[in-house]
């Protein structure tokens, strides 16, 4: 999207739920249909259910449940944004599981909050990833995968899609890093926001990933490189 999208009563962010827990559901439903600017606009107990009925609803946001009976919330992330590219993956999970949060990074989450969270802090975090902001911090997220694969291996396969990129798409990546918007990027770089966003597309496929975040994990972890190597 090109635009950052404004969300009202009149033209509310539509959310698509699942969890496996019926009384979990109905608590996240009311929560969030309560919002003058949010409309659940369905909701699934299973990942069939999630995958034969979300598509269909075009949400704007799919808050899912990463633990489910019948598989799990990444996989239908993962199917969601194959489908629906400009879809935001909430991951909502009862344990803090660093496995689960790399794996939903890869899979194009676009945050991850534990179910302790407070009702606020979750209205919040939809309304925050509806707008494509992600609520994934790239540091963490660096050494999260630095502690799962060999290090040098890490480094030098950064090293090649890094210098892979041209001048520009290096600059628009490393304020990508430092979480400017498009627009920001543009008033920054004097260029317009289509421009941004064609500079970013090219370099999100350079460098082989989906999202923003992914190539932001990239930035910190060749900055953290550099600190060590200097």
């Amino acid at each position: 999207m090109s635009e950052t999208p404004v969300f009202s009563a009149e033209a509310p962010i539509r959310v698509f739920l699942l969890d496996d827990h019926e009384v979990v559901r109905r608590g996240l439903h009311d929560l969030l249909d309560s919002e003058p600017d949010i409309e659940v606009v369905g909701e699934a107990g299973s990942a069939e259910q999630a995958l034969a009925r979300g598509p269909a609803l075009r949400p704007h946001v799919a808050v899912l449940d990463v633990r489910l009976p019948d598989g799990d919330g990444i996989t239908v992330c993962r199917e969601f944004r194959s489908r629906m590219p400009d879809v935001a993956c909430l991951m909502l999970t009862s344990f803090d599981d660093e496995d689960a949060l790399l794996d939903a990074i890869m899979a194009g989450a676009a945050g991850y909050v534990l179910k302790q969270i407070r009702g606020s802090d979750l209205v919040s975090a939809v309304r925050t990833v509806a707008t494509g902001q992600s609520m994934l911090d790239p540091a963490t997220t660096a050494r999260l995968m630095r502690s799962l694969r060999d290090p040098d291996d890490a480094e030098h396969s950064e090293d090649e899609r890094l210098s892979s990129l041209s001048e520009r798409e290096h600059a628009v990546l490393g304020l990508i890093g430092e979480g400017l918007t498009n627009r920001q990027i543009g008033k920054r770089l004097y260029l317009s926001e289509k421009t941004v966003k064609n500079h970013i597309s090219r370099l999100l496929a350079k460098l082989g990933v989906e999202r923003r975040v992914q190539a932001a994990v990239i930035v910190a972890q060749a900055h953290e490189h550099q600190q060590r190597s200097g």
